[in-house]
């Protein structure tokens, strides 16, 4: 794998960070175009194949951890969930959502404009 581009989709200092990322996939089944999402909540990868936009792709990581954030608080598996690179706890359920809040009411209002 090999990155042939990279563009900054929008970036909040101490925050989040939106890279889109052009590469050189090693194997067939792995998307030529990336979202990269990272900052002060938990970095991840989305593929861009249905995602057009800086929004689109921040939109459904929220979701995504949102998903996460319910399965910890119920004591659930995440195993089949994004992966966050914390313990499934209530307790880190209830700081990532304060995280997931913010970015749904303050960084998406910008993204959407």
């Amino acid at each position: 794998m090999s990155i042939k581009g990279e563009y900054l989709g929008y970036g909040a200092e101490g925050i989040i960070y939106i890279f889109l990322f052009e590469i050189e996939p090693g194997r067939p089944d792995i998307p030529g175009w990336i979202w990269v999402i990272v900052g002060d909540v938990p970095p991840t990868y989305i593929p861009a194949d249905d995602t057009r936009a800086p929004f689109e792709a921040l939109d459904g990581y929220i979701g995504a951890l949102e998903d996460w954030v319910e399965a910890a608080r119920q004591g659930k598996s995440v195993a089949k969930l994004i992966p966050v690179n914390v313990d499934a706890t209530p307790a880190n359920a209830e700081m990532l959502a304060g995280r997931l809040k913010f970015l749904d009411e303050r960084v998406l209002p910008e993204l959407r404009s």
